[in-house]
């Protein structure tokens, strides 16, 4: 059963408005364009932009090739209650269906306090909830809650030269039970299985849209061998992952665990039934499991509270006591220094405040016995382990446990490990891949994860979009006035497709002034990355689907 909390009074006032905005909603609803679409009739799918046959087979070595993403959330819209996000990445009405602005959001905008707070630091702000056909305000590069991986924009990306895509099955109980719009439960498993269900559902809908059963180019896979078919007949492996804050219901609350060892073996073998292969034990929130790594500024306060709210305590700062540490979180400095005794005094009775001395800052929560369960539960289903989102304690005891094993299947995939395990994260023969930012920046940690490549070992990279993960997309690469990327250009990765600018209903796009406005936009992003660093980064991120395919059947197989 699940906890039900009263709603604080700090809640009170975004409850205020939201139903202020159902009101609006239902008197704006006849004028709605979107509702007059939808009884107009089903128009076609948009296009891609993309001409050409996508590779097929592989390279004269024998290798597939095809570039990843290890970190998106196709079906976050079921997810947080089911209304906190708005659009769908399908709907068997078409476009005009699924490509919509929540209700709340109504007439000009002004009382979605979550997408305003997210997107520009303030519930207050406006924006033109028209999706289909004229997309003025979204989607866009810094809009949190609006869907940014539509079918077909994701399709360009295949056909561009994707060929693995890990969508991770994303649950967050604190922000469903604090959003107060819902249509689905706060179960967190309930919705994972939820968006398991949907992901087939998307792949029989492009299925329909592609002559029949088996003949769509997106294909969900639950081994290498299966997804290394799949990319050798030019089609999108998709790997389901799970990215839950208490998988299993192993929340932690009082200092005491939510779940018990038998718990996690069920739900470890119901995932692999659902064809789960790559899993987060923990996420945001510290749990029964391990401790995180920490949030930093605004978003930090925020995300400490949801701890507080989730676990009856805020986080706790220890001494680092190596090079590695987790992310700085506020408020810091002076009193916090002055009161550290006292502070950890309190900490250890069971009370905290969230207040710390300054930084570097370490989460005294690591790997617990349950977490080392659960871990040596993943390596004994030869599934994926990630580790980005664990404390520095955590991440650092379990790659002690995965070198006791000698086991290959780790990935960080978007950039929330501290950098100093990268060597011994590939020594492992693990992969990384970073997170979605600008093009310059993201070239500059590419280069930076190379230096501690593993001798011996083949090297690829990749990204970890988080596309409707709540993040920004990588916006526009500034001051590239003098080197923008030219349309139309051939894909850096599979030159016999060629791209122009995306187009869906009446709007255009354009990387260099949009950045990643949607998943379409990937192939141009990368373009524009080969514009600052040559053919080498968009090499290794070709080589990146055999790389990702090779960790993936070492674990498998249980070899190192």
């Amino acid at each position: 059963m699940s906890d039900i909390r009263p709603l604080s009074r700090s809640a009170l006032a975004p409850l205020a408005l939201t139903l202020v905005a159902l009101l609006l909603a239902v008197l704006a609803a006849p004028l709605q364009p979107a509702t007059a679409a939808a009884t107009a009739g089903r128009v076609p799918e948009p296009g891609t932009g993309a001409t050409g046959a996508p590779f097929k087979g592989t390279t004269p070595d024998g290798e597939v090739r095809g570039y990843v993403d290890a970190h998106t959330h196709l079906m976050a819209y079921e997810a947080f209650g089911g209304r906190l996000f708005c659009g769908k990445p399908f709907d068997p009405a078409g476009v005009q269906a699924a490509l919509r602005d929540c209700f709340d959001h109504a007439g000009n905008g002004a009382l979605a306090w979550f997408e305003n707070f997210t997107r520009h630091g303030t519930p207050l702000g406006t924006h033109d909830p028209v999706g289909w056909p004229t997309f003025k305000d979204w989607p866009a590069w810094d809009s949190r809650t609006h869907q940014q991986a539509y079918h077909t924009w994701l399709e360009r990306s295949w056909r561009a030269g994707q060929r693995v895509l890990v969508n991770h099955l994303v649950a967050n109980r604190q922000i469903c039970e604090i959003y107060p719009i819902k249509s689905n439960t706060c179960d967190e498993m309930d919705i994972v299985r939820l968006e398991a269900r949907r992901m087939t559902e998307m792949q029989d809908y492009i299925d329909r849209l592609n002559g029949g059963p088996g003949k769509g180019w997106f294909r969900i896979v639950r081994g290498a061998a299966e997804a290394r078919k799949v990319i050798e007949d030019g089609k999108l492996a998709v790997v389901l992952g799970v990215e839950a804050s208490e998988p299993f219901g192993c929340r932690q609350a009082g200092g005491r665990p939510g779940c018990t060892r038998e718990q996690i073996d069920r739900g470890l073998d119901e995932m692999k039934d659902l064809g789960v292969s790559s899993m987060f034990l923990c996420h945001k929130f510290d749990n029964a499991l391990c401790g995180v790594r920490f949030d930093s500024g605004t978003t930090g306060v925020i995300v400490n509270l949801g701890n507080f709210l989730g676990t009856g305590r805020f986080w706790q700062v220890e001494p680092c006591t190596g090079t590695e540490h987790d992310n700085a979180i506020q408020p810091s400095g002076a009193l916090g220094d002055l009161l550290r005794g006292p502070l950890s005094g309190l900490g250890q009775a069971g009370l905290t405040l969230p207040l710390y001395p300054s930084p570097p800052h370490c989460n005294v929560h690591g790997l617990s016995e349950l977490g080392e369960y659960a871990l040596k539960g993943l390596i004994d289903r030869n599934m994926i382990v990630e580790i980005d989102h664990m404390s520095v304690k955590a991440a650092d005891r379990t790659l002690a446990i995965l070198e006791e094993h000698d086991y290959s299947g780790v990935v960080s995939s978007h950039s929330w490990m501290d950098g100093n395990y990268a060597r011994r994260l590939y020594r492992l023969g693990g992969m990384i891949t970073g997170y979605g930012h600008a093009a310059d920046q993201f070239v500059r940690e590419w280069r930076a994860n190379k230096e501690h490549r593993a001798p011996g070992r083949a090297f690829g990279y990749g990204y970890g979009l988080d596309a409707n993960g709540m993040g920004a997309l990588p916006p526009p690469r500034a001051g590239n006035d003098g080197n923008r990327l030219q349309y139309p250009f051939t894909s850096p990765v599979d030159p016999g497709v060629t791209l122009d600018r995306q187009r869906t209903g009446l709007r255009t796009w354009d990387v260099n002034t949009e950045g990643v406005a949607n998943y379409g936009l990937v192939p141009d992003w990368i373009a524009d990355m080969r514009t600052l660093a040559g053919p080498e980064i968009t090499e290794d991120l070709a080589r990146g689907a055999e790389v990702y395919l090779q960790m993936w059947r070492r674990a498998e197989t249980g070899t190192g």
